[in-house]
């Protein structure tokens, strides 16, 4: 069990390493606009992650590893859009979860403008899988994503033209795309390559 001040220390070290510099916001264009929920909790003195596997008959994105997300219905802001999706995907309740920051914007090739919202939630985690969008949902130490070991900078041809892909490797899991790049975000904002979190 953490002590409530130690739990007090990540959180309030994480949410001010997300407040500055603050996320950078893309200009404003007709491209959908979507969010995504980065869950975070301490166990063992390790901040960990949950992500999804999305099913294979899903319109978009059918198969990736990603986070509980989706695009905002009309009037929602990213956070009210991330905590739905998050409520219909995995079942997590949007009251427990406590607001730390948000991340840059990003674009998706399928045409999606996507915040990540970045939250602490309760642990352990309780999960309700939706089988219509969900096949599997998976915690992973922030640390391991960390491991150089882990990650694989590959080339590949996208439209004619070389990329370099960076895909973490969790198990016999791939996380790539959109994804990782939040990750790579992710690690960078809370330092996680340098400081060990938690404790």
């Amino acid at each position: 069990m953490h002590e409530p001040s130690q739990i007090h220390s990540w959180i309030t070290e994480i949410r001010a390493r997300l407040e500055n510099p603050p996320p950078n916001v893309l200009p404003p264009s007709d491209v959908r606009q979507a969010a995504v929920l980065i869950p975070l909790y301490v166990d063992a003195g390790q901040l960990w992650t949950v992500l999804t596997k999305r099913t294979e008959h899903l319109p978009t994105h059918k198969g990736q590893i990603a986070f509980a997300g989706g695009s905002l219905e009309d009037g929602e802001d990213a956070w009210q859009g991330a905590l739905r999706e998050a409520q219909e995907e995995i079942g997590l309740e949007p009251t427990s979860v406590l607001k730390l920051g948000c991340l840059d914007e990003a674009e998706t090739p399928a045409g999606f403008r996507v915040t990540p919202c970045v939250g602490v939630v309760p642990y352990p985690l309780e999960t309700t899988i939706n089988e219509d969008e969900i096949e599997d949902v998976f915690a992973v130490p922030l640390n391991n994503l960390a491991n150089p070991d882990l990650v694989e900078d590959r080339a590949v041809l996208i439209d004619g033209k070389e990329r370099v892909l960076r895909i973490y490797h969790v198990g016999r899991r791939q996380i790539w795309g959109l994804t990782s790049r939040i990750i790579q975000t992710l690690l960078l904002r809370v330092g996680i390559e340098d400081t060990q979190m938690g404790a």
